[in-house]
């Protein structure tokens, strides 16, 4: 038995759900770590999906081991000594056969890729720095941008090629393509698994903001599944963000990101109910808000512009989280300053979703009359098509103007786009009451 654990009593059902959970929260940590046992990261990952297969058959029929992560570390760590030998014993099939022709002799010393030490199977010291080593190579320049940002995504987010595609609004084809090439590129690259030196982490630090952003924005609000938030993800975000800004003290937007992530997540404690069912911003008890949160989230943010030239992307976002962690209510949130904020975002990094954004602040601000114009040229312009997003807010928009029929159509096209079921929930319940 892998681990040496003894499992639990078996469950078909439990043991596959225990394979997802424990998948979703230790996914990067098993492939960083067999990468840095290995010395290559394609082999790494092919390592930890095979350990995942096997858990798939083994947890529901055995029962769920005491330590799955060290299981299914394990599995992949036996896997890749397997691979060793049989690449061992091929390089000494080659070098009998060459000596049998009379063009060599025998090879000395350890063969090519032999197996570390197999006594290690985790070290926590090594944890921080193995997964900021996975990010870097994933983010490494032989790689497009949207190659580096997809297979981070996929490897350190644990994110779905239909998660990815939908946080881009591409084909899901598209994105396995893009991890499929990446991979390659890294094998034939030869890029060796460790955190690069400083200036080079200073060349890499776009993308892996991106991926670190587009994690938490999974975790905050699924795209897709039974729950609307996935704090596991969420979590991991702020963490190996915190980590980034010890790295890299004096590069702002990587506090401003840091604030971002915090400000957001301070929400997280009131935004579910009992049921795990959604609560709007304006239903929330913010007496619930983390409190200790915020203040790190507002220190990371005075850091930003401490140590930058004014706020970039994601200290601008971290503004406007700002605006609604210290407003006693959504009343008294100041909604013209969002306004102002959305549309300083707009111009550093134009996006339909920043325009829907600010078109939302825009309706409480000035009223739904203002914003309606806005979210109608959003959906003439097809941007955001097949989104869920752009119907629910004009559907509000248009209930608040009194125009129900027309809220109800949007409202309906929203529910059938909404791939996320708790919000589909939310939706459908907002429909219920416009009847």
């Amino acid at each position: 038995m892998a681990g040496g654990d003894r499992p639990a009593v078996s469950d078909p059902y439990g043991g596959r759900q225990a394979v997802v959970a424990v998948w979703r929260i230790e996914s990067a940590r098993i492939v960083s770590t067999l990468a840095r046992f290995t010395g290559d990261f394609a082999l790494a990952e092919d390592l930890a999906q095979e350990s995942l297969a096997e858990a798939l058959v083994a947890w529901p029929r055995d029962g769920v081991p005491r330590n799955p992560a060290g299981w299914l570390l394990t599995v992949g760590r036996r896997r890749a000594i397997d691979s060793f030998r049989r690449r061992s014993a091929l390089d000494e099939r080659y070098a009998a056969l060459a000596r049998h022709l009379g063009e060599g002799g025998a090879a000395s010393g350890h063969p090519v890729g032999a197996a570390p030490d197999t006594d290690l199977l985790w070290d926590p010291d090594h944890v921080d720095d193995d997964l900021l080593a996975l990010m870097f190579i994933a983010c490494h320049p032989v790689l497009s941008r949207e190659a580096q940002i997809a297979l981070t995504l996929r490897v350190l987010g644990g994110l779905t090629s239909d998660e990815i595609a939908r946080a881009f609004l591409v084909p899901t084809a598209t994105v396995q393509a893009r991890i499929t090439r990446a991979k390659k590129t890294l094998a034939a690259a030869r890029v060796p698994f460790e955190v690069p030196p400083t200036h080079e982490c200073r060349k890499r630090l776009g993308p892996v903001l991106s991926v670190l952003y587009l994690i938490f924005t999974e975790g905050s609000t699924a795209s897709s599944g039974p729950e609307w938030i996935r704090p596991d993800l969420a979590r991991e975000a702020v963490r190996l963000t915190r980590i980034l800004a010890r790295l890299v003290p004096d590069e702002s937007e990587v506090h401003g990101l840091l604030a971002l992530l915090e400000l957001t997540a301070a929400r997280f404690p009131a935004r579910l109910d009992d049921d795990g069912e959604p609560v709007l911003l304006e239903d929330q008890d913010r007496r619930r808000w983390d409190r200790a949160a915020i203040r790190r989230g507002r220190a990371a943010l005075v850091q930003a512009g401490r140590v930058g030239r004014g706020l970039g992307v994601y200290g601008v976002q971290a503004a406007i989280a700002e605006c609604h962690a210290v407003a006693p209510s959504v009343e008294e949130t100041d909604w013209e300053r969002i306004v102002l904020l959305y549309e300083a975002l707009g111009r550093l990094a134009p996006s339909p979703v920043v325009e829907l954004n600010r078109a939302v602040a825009l309706s409480m601000a000035q009223g739904p009359a203002a914003a309606l114009p806005l979210v109608d040229d959003l959906v003439a312009a097809g941007g955001l098509s097949g989104s869920h997003l752009l119907p629910s807010v004009r559907g509000e928009l248009l209930r608040r103007l009194g125009k129900v029929d027309d809220a109800r159509r949007e409202i309906e096209l929203a529910v059938r786009l909404c791939a996320n079921e708790r919000e589909r929930g939310l939706l459908r319940r907002k429909l219920a009451a416009l009847a």
